[in-house]
Parts: C-alpha cells; structure tokens; sequence
C-alpha cells in the first residue's frame, strides 16, 4: 500500500507534518481530513518531496495524522490596515477574472509581511487541495474573525465573493477611519495635560521653593492667600517627592499592579458590564462611544444580511464583535425575539441603548423588507454624526485646555510675584 507525506492545518490553523497509508490520493485525504484536519500538500512517497519538508520535522505514525505534539507551527497577527488592503487586493483581481487560487498566489509573492505571506500560502495550499476558501479562512482565527469568514462563506455560496470581498474591504475602511478619528480626538488634550502637568511640576518644585527663600523672613500672614496656597502646594509637592524619587521603583511597580488589577476586573463579566456601562454614560464621551456602537452594529449587520449571511447567524456575529457588553446584551435579546418569530424593533426599543431615529428606521426596513439597506444607511448617518461629535468635540477642547493652562501657569506667577510687588512698593515708601 502507498504511503503519503503531507502537511495539514488543524482547527487553531497551526500547521503540523505527517504521512498515512492509502490505496490512492483521494483516500489519503479522506484519511487526513476524518482526523480533523485540512490538508495543504500531500506527495505520494518516490513522486516528489513537501515544499516544507527541508524545514520541517515530519511526524510520523502509521495510518494516522501527527498529532500537535512535535508537528510545524505558524500563526500570528497582523494590523487591520494590512488586512484591509489584501482584501481590496484581492477583490480587484477576482473582479478582474483572475481565479482565486492565482489570485492568492500573487499576493503572497508581493507581500512584504512574512505572517500574511505565510498565511497566504497556507490558504493558496488550502485551496489547491480542495477546500474552499471559507475553510481555509478558518483555519487561521487570529487574522480572519467570524464576520470575515462568515461573509465569504456565503459569497461562496452565492457566486459573488468579489463583491462580499469588496464589501468586507468598505467595511474594514469606514471601521478604521471612525477608529481613527476618535483616537486622534483625544490625542490633542491628553499632550496638553501632559504639557500641562509638568509645567505645574517643574515650577512647584524648582521655581517656587526659590520664591519661597526670598520671602523666608516675612510673615506668612502678610503674603497674598494665593501665595500661601502655592507655597503650601509647593511644600506638598516637594515632600511627597522626597519620599517618591527614593521609591521610584516601587512607586511604578504599585501603579503597574493597580493597572492590572483594573484590566482584570474589566474581564470578569461583572467588571466588563460596570465599565461598558460607564463608557456609555461618561459626560463627554459617552454620547461619542453610544453612536459609533451603533454605527459599528448597524454596518456589521447590514453589510451581513447583505452579503446573504441568514439573520440569526447574522445577528450572532454581530454580538460578538460588538466591542461593548451592553450593546451585546441588547442584540442578545434581539437574537432570542427573532428566533421566536417576533420583530427586531420590540428587543432594540425595550434595551433602552438605540436612539429612537434607529427603531424608527429599522421598523421602517422590516415593513419595507429592506432591512439591510436601512441598516446601512443608520451607519452612514451615525458614522457621519461621530465624525461631526469628534470635530465639535476638538474645536472645544483646545481653547478650553489653552485657557485651562494659562490660568494655571498664570495663577502661579501671579502668587510669586504679587508679593514681590508689595515689597517693592513698601521699599519706595
């Protein structure tokens, strides 16, 4: 009976070597995908050689795939950016009628990043020996989520991967850019606090203890309140960084164990639910996080049922790459009402998260039976209004943290040099 040497994947997508007896290929596939796992090359002994065997161990054990144990691995992640232009890429060459297998195959060859282009490999070898594309996609979790593989899934079935690819690409793009834009709102006050911050620092702890010497021999009560209040402040300032600057190491090793603590508190359910939660009703931001959630769940849903995605299975990918845990809840309940032949409309208004222009034009989509589309246009218009919530929220902030900076360091030259002024004017008397 004919031996065969082949690679594989297994559901991780982590990649392993072995060889199985069989009458024929085909069996000897059978054999390997019956153990759970996708083959990517097999090569009947004395008809050629695994492209990996020179780099790789091959794990032998008669009539059954190598185990994880001792087998090849790979597996990584890469940044959104990167996975957004492989997959316009490839949509641009599946549209243009080049075959999938190809089409893969060239992008490997032109990508720089060494994980993708393994991971393109493994695919363009997952295809090649027989498995679709969806599958392959599977095998590898940390790159492709559940809504990337899902949607391809059903353009698969659909005949239409181009347009499910080029969809999923629009998606990543316009999930980005919210991304960014909110990102690059807070960037502006966080450096000015910190601007801010050590300004305050370096004169409650250089400059204003040298004042303070100067006016050592008058009476505290004869300075201004507010230069008490600095002097104080200083005084404070500088004791606690006498017993700071000695600990220093422990000091940031307290403030690391206390962000650890917050980080695993936010993953327990109860820790998740109270921060998601605050998220949502923070003074200034939280408006900003409730519209990109809805934003972010109504394309991922539209651009779902779009794609040919049923709706329950919808609704459930859509749950888990919400990113907040009330919003998860609420589409939880949508699930279950949908799953009970009830409207969408009744689980959304009920969870108390989606603005009342959302139920309306979502009820109106379910009359319609446009829902999909309505859904997307809900994203156009909250994708639009966090993009003007972000600009409004910037053009306040930064005469806000200006004026917020100049009082401090104005308030603080002010105490030192107001008494400064009243020994001058007693020295002319």
């Amino acid at each position: 009976m004919p031996n065969f040497q082949f690679t594989a994947a297994d559901a991780k997508g982590e990649q392993l070597s072995g060889s199985v007896e069989a009458n024929s290929e085909s069996e000897a596939l059978e054999q390997i995908k019956a153990q759970g796992y996708y083959p990517l090359q097999i090569v009947e002994d004395g008809k050629g050689t695994l492209k990996t065997a020179s780099k790789k161990k091959a794990a032998r054990k008669k009539g059954k795939a190598a185990g994880p144990k001792g087998a090849a691995r790979t597996g990584g992640r890469i940044k959104p950016k990167q996975l957004m232009i492989f997959t316009r890429q490839l949509a641009t060459l599946i549209d243009s009628g080049l075959p999938l297998l190809r089409g893969l195959t060239v992008l490997a060859k032109q990508e720089p990043n060494p994980v993708l282009r393994g991971t393109l490999n493994a695919l363009a070898d997952s295809v090649q020996s027989g498995s679709t594309f969806s599958e392959g996609l599977a095998q590898h979790p940390k790159i492709f989520n559940k809504l990337y593989v899902n949607m391809v899934k059903a353009g698969e079935l659909g005949g239409v991967l181009e347009v499910v690819l080029l969809r999923l690409a629009e998606y990543q793009e316009k999930a980005q850019k919210l991304k960014n834009k909110i990102v690059s709102a807070m960037v502006y006050p966080i450096i000015v606090m910190f601007i801010a911050v050590a300004i305050l620092i370096f004169l409650m702890l250089v400059i204003v203890p040298k004042f303070e010497a100067m006016f050592a021999e008058m009476d505290n009560t004869d300075l201004p309140m507010i230069s008490q209040i600095v002097f104080g402040t200083s005084a404070f300032f500088l004791s606690t960084s006498v017993w700071i600057i000695p600990n220093i190491v422990w000091f940031i090793l307290v403030v690391v164990l206390i962000g650890i603590g917050i980080q695993a508190w936010g993953r327990t359910k109860g820790g998740r639910q109270v921060i998601d939660r605050a998220k949502l009703k923070a003074p200034i931001l939280g408006d900003i996080q409730r519209k990109s959630a809805v934003a972010r769940f109504s394309r991922t849903l539209g651009t779902l049922v779009t794609s040919g995605v049923p709706i329950l299975q919808a609704l459930n990918i859509t749950r888990d790459t919400a990113g907040n845990v009330v919003i998860s809840n609420a589409i939880e309940k949508v699930h279950g009402a949908v799953k009970e032949g009830e409207s969408i409309v009744t689980p959304l208004q009920a969870s108390g998260v989606f603005p009342g222009m959302v139920i309306s034009m979502v009820d109106v989509g379910e009359e319609t039976g446009q829902l999909p589309e309505m859904l997307l246009k809900v994203a156009d218009v909250y994708d639009d209004e966090v993009d003007n919530a972000v600009t409004a929220l910037t053009s306040i902030l930064e005469p806000i943290m200006i004026v917020i900076l100049a009082l401090v360091v104005g308030a603080v030259v002010f105490a030192l040099f107001l008494p400064l002024i009243k020994v001058i004017q007693e020295v002319g008397e």
